[in-house]
């Protein structure tokens, strides 16, 4: 495939020219990049320019073009924004120039410290950033203002920053390929200055996305059905043993229990995948080594043999298949010290022959005379059929098809094994086994202009047979095959609108969850369509390098992954804080978080090994939860902090309930990124008791519209959930929240209504949830005409204990048009209980004399 024009895409002469405001940018003389009157960066090249956005044409994309409302506040705004450009003399296929001095300025980052994943990191100085940094967000104190520094895409060109030397800020812009080479650009990288950071967040990106026209912002999405949901993910409980007798116990282990997952991911593991020296059409029997999978490739697009053979009704029988995790996970065990004791054989040159061969784990045999085989189909009928509130079924998948791509020569496809090459500004990212074994084993790469028969050839086969969405992982291995495919824009573009073609066609446009994705290329070219995707790294139980006290610090750093990532990339995707297991030693404070995200809750439990009282926090009796409206943040006091290693600042994290606001606290100092050996390790001289303050105004209540309101609030009432203390304060007060290391305190605010001088309310929620708030679906406050009664009538989701807070004793509680009692004290504290209604709104009527 020859290498496309670079500028193919050219923009049209579409451009925001009406009503042009005069630029808050300037370039001075001596080379100074200033906003306002403040300089930003100094010691500017002469090859660097900027370029107001109205200035620059946008795109015309006809597919999802830019709705009205939006078109008009980016032109309303272009003042706040500026574009980067720069020129060399020579074209080149990977440009590494300076762009000027940062100096002395807080700035809080995104970089990459993997090839998949992305983390914060602070500084106040050029030199401090890290490599492959997504984008930059400075401190504009002069001005009471935040100012963002975004790297973009350009023709088939891609940004990202890097670090020099003295302050330096480098810009580098590469095409992936030695054959597409360029020398001019206009637009590589965008400025936006705002006196909010969210807002911030929000205009600059809706300037970007109408500039680029390549993808959809969150706000224009539709969210896939699992979104307010509970699930579970195989992984944990089985890695790549997954078969459907320890599936179906799974499901079973958590339905028998009270908790019927609503969706469930089955992950890597069911996939018809083999190595290149074994037999094209024969499923892998040698799967246990580490990393083994990631040697592997596609062969077929239906499921392996262990979900083949399934005969309809097998698990539905008196006389199913049992399921023991215990010796399940001790097979697994001796499959893995075998894989090692052949490997350490082999290293020495000496024969393995005598050895056993290697086998997988399966529990079904086809003995059922008369039953065909039903397949993935037949289990997924049978699990519905079973247990009917299962809603969602979703399987993995790597974007190349497996780990290592599709086999050449085993499906219609044309496949080639491709090299993989590391782009050098990941040469310093952390050691991955992923990354080594990839380019290892290389990429059987589907050709570009079959990406989209790839996507339905798999995806209608597995609609077909009842999936009804799929987790797309490894997204950003095609970054390491881009050099004869036109660079990695090219070929990414090629990709990404194969599968958003399947998206829609096949899982309704929304069933995908994006994993290992988190680069710009991904956020800039693939999220038509996409609207979900994990924003952390992989939930670790432990330290895969044997730190013991990595059990604890991994879940304080995933934490700050999630947490930060979402700040930018929640523009673009719902964010997922990924799975844990509700029996780890961590658990609880995974539940907080969940909690509060704003995304669905799922866990990738072993079979049987459940904490269901961590989970009644967390889960509803029908399998829903108690979703926050937004998606969490941290608070603008941790922006440009470091909740990891400081040995000061704790995490907080805010979000929006529909009738109120949530701020969690977590303490999540131990651990953080090493730049010196490109790793994360463990800071255990900040793995202690910290001390911050919360207030309600760390709540950024006008983020969204139905909440905005009660930025004007004179009172609100706190309730702390492991405190299990109520308390009023008023906008500015502090509360003092001290905590241990990974422990956590969860605050929900409520706008204390005032009926009068003497009769006050406000309604914090069900108890007993860690989100207490979300439960609240509707609020209304009255006063009946000539009466002296007030009423408050709120819509209750979920049951337990309701709390809230009243001045004074009400007169009666009316739940579901019957009085019941309550209890009331004199510090204000309101309590009574809602029950479960198989999953319909308690109406709760509180009324005050």
């Amino acid at each position: 495939m020859a290498p496309p024009n670079m500028f193919a895409d050219r923009l049209s002469t579409n451009s925001l020219q009406e009503n042009i405001p005069i630029s808050r940018f300037s370039v001075s003389p001596n080379r100074e990049i200033s906003v306002d009157g403040v300089t930003l960066l100094s010691g500017v090249p002469n090859n660097v320019n900027i370029s107001p956005l109205s200035s620059i044409p946008h795109s015309s994309d006809t597919d999802s073009p830019a709705p009205p409302y939006m078109l008009k506040s980016v032109q309303s705004k272009s003042e706040n924004g500026v574009f980067l450009g720069l020129s060399v003399n020579k074209p080149l296929d990977r440009i590494l120039n300076p762009i000027g001095k940062l100096i002395n300025r807080k700035f809080m980052s995104i970089f990459r410290f993997k090839t998949w994943w992305s983390t914060m990191w602070v500084g106040s100085n050029g030199s401090d950033l890290q490599m492959e940094t997504q984008l930059i967000l400075l401190q504009v104190p002069e001005i009471n203002s935040y100012l963002l520094i975004l790297p973009l895409i350009e023709g088939s060109f891609r940004s990202a920053i890097h670090p020099g030397v003295d302050g330096e800020v480098l810009l580098c812009v590469e095409s992936g390929s030695t054959k597409v080479k360029g020398h001019s650009f206009s637009s590589c990288a965008y400025f936006h200055v705002a006196n909010n950071p969210y807002d911030l967040m929000k205009e600059a990106f809706a300037a970007v996305r109408v500039h680029l026209g390549t993808f959809r912002l969150l706000e224009e999405k539709t969210l896939p059905r699992i979104i307010d949901k509970f699930g579970w993910c195989s992984w944990d409980a089985f890695y790549l043993t997954v078969e459907p007798v320890g599936l179906w116990h799974g499901v079973k282990s958590f339905a028998d229990n009270g908790f019927p997952p609503r969706f469930i991911i089955i992950d890597d593991g069911w996939q018809s995948i083999n190595m290149d020296h074994e037999n094209p059409l024969e499923d892998s029997k040698d799967l246990t080594g580490l990393g083994s999978q990631m040697l592997c490739r596609l062969y077929q697009f239906k499921e392996n043999e262990k979900f083949a053979k399934y005969q309809a009704g097998t698990m539905l029988s008196p006389d199913a298949p049992k399921f023991d995790q215990e010796k399940h996970d001790k097979m697994f065990k001796d499959m893995v010290a075998l894989a090692m004791e052949k490997k350490s054989v082999n290293e020495t040159g000496d024969d393995d022959s005598g050895l056993p061969e290697a086998s997988i784990i399966e529990y079904l045999k086809e003995d059922r005379e008369g039953v065909k085989r039903g397949g993935l189909k037949a289990l997924v009928n049978d699990l519905k059929a079973e247990f009917p509130s299962l809603d969602d079924v979703y399987v993995w998948h790597a974007l190349c098809g497996a780990w290592a791509g599709v086999r050449p020569g085993t499906t219609h496809l044309d496949a080639k094994v491709t090299s993989a090459k590391l782009a050098d500004g990941l040469e310093k990212s952390m050691y991955d086994l992923a990354v080594v074994m990839i380019v290892k084993g290389g990429i059987g790469l589907v050709d570009p202009s079959q990406a989209a028969e790839l996507y339905e050839a798999m995806h209608s086969y597995l609609a077909d047979v009842g999936i009804t969405g799929v987790k797309v992982d490894v997204i950003h291995t095609l970054e390491y095959v881009s050099e004869d495919y036109g660079g990695r824009v090219q070929l990414a573009k090629a990709y990404y609108d194969g599968l958003s073609k399947s998206l829609k066609k096949n899982f309704g446009g929304t069933g995908l969850i994006a994993s290992m994705e988190q680069c710009n290329d991904f956020f800039f070219l693939a999220t038509k369509q996409i609207s979900m995707g994990r924003v952390g790294d992989d939930f670790w139980f432990e330290d895969p390098n044997g730190d013991p006290m990595g059990v604890y610090w991994l879940q304080g750093v995933h934490m700050i992954h999630c947490s930060y990532n979402s700040l930018w990339q929640g523009q673009f995707i719902q964010p997922d804080w990924d799975m844990f297991q509700t029996n780890h030693l961590c658990a609880e404070f995974h539940a907080g978080s969940r909690a509060i995200c704003g995304g669905p809750i799922y866990v990738s439990d072993k079979v049987g090994g459940h904490n269901f009282d961590l989970m009644r926090k967390l889960v509803l009796p029908d399998g829903t939860i108690l979703r926050c409206q937004h998606y969490a943040l941290p608070t603008r006091d941790c922006l440009f902090e470091n909740p990891l290693f400081d040995g000061k600042t704790l995490l907080k994290i805010w979000n929006l309930n529909k009738f109120g606001g949530v701020v969690g606290v977590f303490n999540c100092q131990g651990a953080g990124w090493y730049p010196e050996v490109q790793k994360c390790k463990a800071y255990p001289q900040c793995y202690k008791s910290m001390t911050c303050f919360v207030s309600p105004n760390n709540v950024e209540w006008e983020q969204k519209d139905l909440t905005a309101k009660f930025r004007d609030s004179e009172l609100f009432a706190v309730y702390l959930h492991k405190a299990d203390n109520l308390y009023l304060m008023k906008p500015h007060d502090e509360i003092n929240i001290t905590l241990q290391p990974s422990s956590f305190e969860i605050l929900t605010f409520s706008s204390v209504h005032k009926f009068n001088e003497k009769a006050k309310l406000a309604p914090i929620g069900l108890e007993n949830m860690f989100n207490s708030g979300g439960a609240i679906e509707n609020l209304d406050y009255e006063c009946s005409s000539g009466s002296n009664i007030y009423s408050v009538m709120i819509k209750v989701k979920g049951a337990g204990k309701f709390l809230a807070y009243s001045s004074i004793k009400p007169k009666d509680v009316i739940l579901n048009g019957e009085k019941v009692g309550f209890e009331w004290a004199s510090n204000g504290v309101l309590m009574f209980q809602v029950p479960w209604i198989d999953g319909e709104l308690s109406s709760a009527l509180i009324l005050i004399n």
